[in-house]
């Protein structure tokens, strides 16, 4: 028995040790494989790849933009932006809406439409407007002076207005008539002012 028990010891020894050979074997074949890790790998992001990005200081140009012409897209872009403007400075007279106008004229012409909304107020005046639409627009003069930008715009446009006195008896117009109106505009827009916005500064009777 007790030879026996030895025996089953010695085994039991035997067992840990070739437990113990093989484990090393296995980290050993692992490391050969894998490489050690000290703490300094560099971070790899998958799908990335580093890039550094160094432009000398003489390659940088700072945008400007062209304020001498109006050409090209900037110029469908600006027609578009007076048609709007037109037909919405044309319908918030009609209707007094001072705090639109003051938003799109520059402050002479803003106190002009002012005066002339107050005299027709006074008067009694009422105006009945409807906008049908642009016909035609086109930039009749670009220029520069200094810092500010001047552009006249030639409006073709569709209106139905009519002037109606205290006792609602058309004065004006006619309610059952469409009008073609041609108008002379002129925008301004100051290039030291942030924002896009163009104002109108003035009509020019012809």
């Amino acid at each position: 028995m007790y030879i026996y028990q030895i025996m089953s010891n010695n085994f039991g020894y035997i067992d840990i040790i070739l437990l113990g050979m093989i484990a090393g074997f296995i980290i050993l074949r692992l490391r050969n494989i894998l490489g050690r890790k000290t703490g300094h790998e560099p971070k790899i992001y998958p799908g990335f790849t580093e890039k550094k990005f160094n432009v000398p200081n003489n390659n940088i140009k700072s945008f400007k933009e062209n304020y001498e012409k109006l050409e090209g897209q900037e110029k469908k872009e600006f027609l578009r932006g007076a048609e709007i403007a037109y037909e919405t400075i044309l319908t918030s007279f009609a209707k007094g809406d001072n705090k639109k106008l003051k938003s799109l004229l520059t402050p002479d012409m803003a106190s002009n439409f002012e005066q002339a909304i107050e005299a027709r107020n006074k008067e009694n005046i009422k105006s009945e407007f409807t906008f049908i639409g642009v016909k035609e627009s086109s930039v009749e003069k670009y220029e520069r002076i200094k810092n500010e930008l001047f552009a006249s715009v030639k409006f073709v446009s569709e209106v139905i207005s009519v002037k109606k006195d205290k006792d609602n008896k058309i004065i004006e117009g006619n309610p059952d008539k469409i009008k073609q109106v041609t108008d002379y505009w002129k925008f301004t827009k100051n290039i030291l002012k942030k924002g896009p916005n163009w104002y109108l500064s003035e009509i020019v009777s012809k």
